[in-house]
C-alpha cells in the first residue's frame, strides 16, 4: 500500500478541516443573527473565498508547471481544467492568466521566481481582492509601453494593488487609465497622431429623423465639453419632456442659475438616461452658442475650463494637467488654452494643502473653491472618483457643530458621498489628518462598521496618483540601491576572502618547502 508523504498528509488535513468548516457553516441558522452580524458574515465569507482563490492559484500554478494536461493526453492546460473541474473555458483561461502573473513559478534549476505582480498576489492572499481585480490590474499593466522602465512598472503595480484593496474592479480600471497617462504623458501616439485621429462624423439621417454620430475627441475638446455637461446635464436640467424643467436660455445673463427648488422637483421627475441628459445638454449648449451672436467674431475660448498644473510642469511644459472634470490634458494643450484665459495662482503648503483663506460666512467663496479644486481635484471620500466638477464644498467639521468656513476646514465631496456623512447608523465621519500622519492636512473619512469593522480613517488617493507615483519611485529606487550595495559588499567580502586564503595557502606552501 502506497504511503503518503508528510506534505500530502498535511494538505489532506487542511482540506478535511476546510470541508468540516464549510459543512458547519451550511448547517448554521442565520435567522437569529442581527443585521450587523449578517454584514460581518458576508464580509468574512468573501474574504475566505478570496483566500481560497489564492490557494487555488497555487494549485493551478503547480499543475501548469507539471504539464498535467500532457500527462493526461489533453491538448492544453485550459482544456485540462475544463474537463477536470467542469468549469467554463472562460473561467479556466482567467485562472491560468492570473496564475501566470501572481503565481510562484520555478526555473529549470528549481529556483523560485517571485510573482510578477507581488503586491497583487499579496492582496489576493490577504483576501482583500478577487480574480476580477487581478484581471483589471493585468489589463492595465499590459498597456504600459515597452519603453517604460521596471521601476515605474513596479510602482504602477503597487498603486493598482493598493487601489484594488479598497474598491471594485471597474474603479481600478478607471484609475489605471489615468495612471497610464501619468506614466506616458505624451501617449503612445504623438501630437500629430492625435490630430490625425480626431474626428466627428455626422451620419445619414434615418427614417425616424434621428442622426447617428461617431468620432474621437482630442484632450482639449473633452476638457471644453466637461463643464457644459456638468452644468447642463444635471438631472432635471434642459429636459424637453418636462415643460417645467429649468432651461438656461441666456436671456438673463445676470441670473443664469436655475431656481434650486424648481430644479430639485424637476430632478425627481427626470427619468432620462445619462446619455439622454448629455444629448439634451449639448443641444442646449449649441442653442445658446448659436443665439449668442459670438460665432461671427469669437476667436478665443471662454474661460470655463479649470486646469491644475504644478509650477514645475509650467516651467518644463511637460507632463499632464488635470481638469475639474477629472480629465487629463497634455501641458502643451493646457498652455494653449490658457492664452485666452485668466490664470489664477494657488499657493499650497509643503503638504499640498491650500493656504489659509478665512471666511466668516457659511458658503465657500469662488476663490476657496478654486483652491480646493487645485488641491483635492475631486471628491475626497475613499473609493470615489467623482471629479471636482461633480463635487460641492464640504465642511470637514459640520457648520452646525462649530465648523468654520476656512480653507483648511473645507474640502470637496460629491452629492452622493456628502449624504453619507451623518451621526446615525451607517454614517461616515470626516476629520483632518494631523501632523505626523501619512497624509497631513488631508481630509480623512472614517467608514461605518459594515464597511470597515475597525473604522480606520482613510484618505482618497484616487485623484493624487501622480504624487503617490513620485513617492513610490523614490522608495523603490532607494531599495534597489540598497540591494545593489549589499550585493557589492558580499562580492567584495567574498573577493577579499578568496585573496586572503590564496595568500595564506602560498605562505603555508613556502613554509613547507623551506629547508
Amino acid at each position: 500500500m502506497h504511503s503518503k508523504s508528510s506534505d500530502s498528509r498535511q494538505v489532506d488535513a487542511h482540506l478535511a478541516a476546510l470541508d468540516a468548516a464549510i459543512e458547519g457553516l451550511l448547517g448554521d441558522r442565520l435567522g437569529g443573527l442581527s443585521t450587523d452580524e449578517i454584514v460581518e458574515v458576508l464580509q468574512r465569507t468573501e474574504t475566505a473565498l478570496r483566500k481560497l482563490t489564492a490557494a487555488d492559484q497555487q494549485v493551478v500554478t503547480e499543475s501548469s508547471e507539471r504539464s498535467l494536461h500532457s500527462a493526461h493526453d489533453i491538448r492544453t492546460a485550459a482544456e485540462f481544467l475544463v474537463k477536470t473541474l467542469r468549469i467554463s473555458e472562460g473561467e479556466a483561461q482567467l485562472r491560468l492568466r492570473s496564475a501566470r502573473h501572481i503565481g510562484v513559478w520555478h526555473t529549470l534549476q528549481g529556483d523560485e521566481q517571485p510573482p510578477e505582480y507581488p503586491h497583487t498576489a499579496a492582496a489576493l492572499h490577504d483576501g482583500a481582492i478577487g480574480l476580477a481585480h487581478v484581471e483589471a490590474i493585468r489589463d492595465i499593466m499590459r498597456q504600459i509601453p515597452s519603453h517604460i522602465d521596471t521601476i515605474h512598472r513596479e510602482a504602477a503595480e503597487q498603486i493598482l494593488a493598493l487601489l484594488a484593496r479598497h474598491a471594485d474592479p471597474k474603479y481600478v480600471t478607471r484609475a489605471g487609465l489615468d495612471l497610464l497617462a501619468y506614466l506616458n504623458p505624451d501617449g503612445v501616439f504623438s501630437d500629430r497622431d492625435r490630430k490625425r485621429q480626431r474626428s466627428l462624423h455626422i451620419g445619414r439621417q434615418r427614417a425616424d429623423l434621428m442622426t447617428p454620430i461617431s468620432g474621437l475627441l482630442d484632450p482639449e475638446t473633452r476638457a471644453l465639453l466637461e463643464p457644459l455637461l456638468a452644468k447642463m446635464a444635471r438631472p432635471g436640467m434642459n429636459n424637453t419632456d418636462d415643460p417645467e424643467s429649468p432651461i438656461i436660455t441666456g436671456s438673463d445673463p445676470g441670473n443664469p442659475d436655475p431656481d434650486r427648488t424648481a430644479l430639485a422637483h424637476a430632478a425627481a421627475r427626470d427619468t432620462r438616461t445619462v446619455g439622454q441628459r448629455n444629448h439634451d445638454a449639448v443641444k442646449a449648449g449649441l442653442r445658446l452658442l448659436a443665439g449668442s451672436g459670438a460665432l461671427g467674431n469669437h476667436r478665443g475660448l471662454p474661460a470655463t475650463v479649470i486646469i491644475t498644473m504644478t509650477l514645475q510642469q509650467l516651467e518644463e511644459a511637460t507632463g499632464v494637467a488635470t481638469t475639474a472634470g477629472g480629465g487629463l490634458l497634455p501641458i502643451r494643450d493646457a498652455l494653449g488654452m490658457a492664452e485666452h484665459a485668466h490664470p489664477v495662482l494657488a499657493l499650497f503648503d509643503h503638504n499640498g494643502r491650500p493656504l489659509h483663506l478665512g471666511r466668516t460666512r457659511r458658503l465657500a467663496s469662488a476663490d476657496q473653491r478654486l483652491a480646493l479644486i487645485a488641491a483635492s481635484r475631486g471628491c475626497t471620500r475613499p473609493g470615489c472618483d467623482a471629479p471636482a466638477s461633480m463635487a460641492a464644498v464640504h465642511h470637514v467639521t459640520d457648520w452646525a457643530k462649530g465648523g468654520r468656513t476656512d480653507i483648511d476646514e473645507l474640502d470637496l465631496a460629491c452629492d452622493s458621498c456628502h449624504a453619507l456623512i451623518h451621526d446615525g447608523p451607517g454614517g461616515w465621519r470626516t476629520d483632518t489628518a494631523p501632523p505626523g500622519s501619512p497624509h497631513p492636512g488631508r481630509t480623512r473619512w472614517t467608514p461605518p462598521a459594515h464597511i470597515d469593522p475597525d473604522r480606520a480613517p482613510q484618505v482618497n488617493i484616487r485623484h493624487h496618483l501622480d504624487e503617490l507615483f513620485g513617492l513610490l519611485l523614490g522608495f523603490i529606487a532607494a531599495r534597489r540601491a540598497d540591494e545593489r550595495q549589499r550585493w557589492q559588499d558580499r562580492w567584495d567580502a567574498g573577493f577579499d576572502g578568496q585573496r586572503l586564503r590564496r595568500t595564506q595557502n602560498r605562505k603555508a606552501t613556502a613554509d613547507d618547502e623551506a629547508p
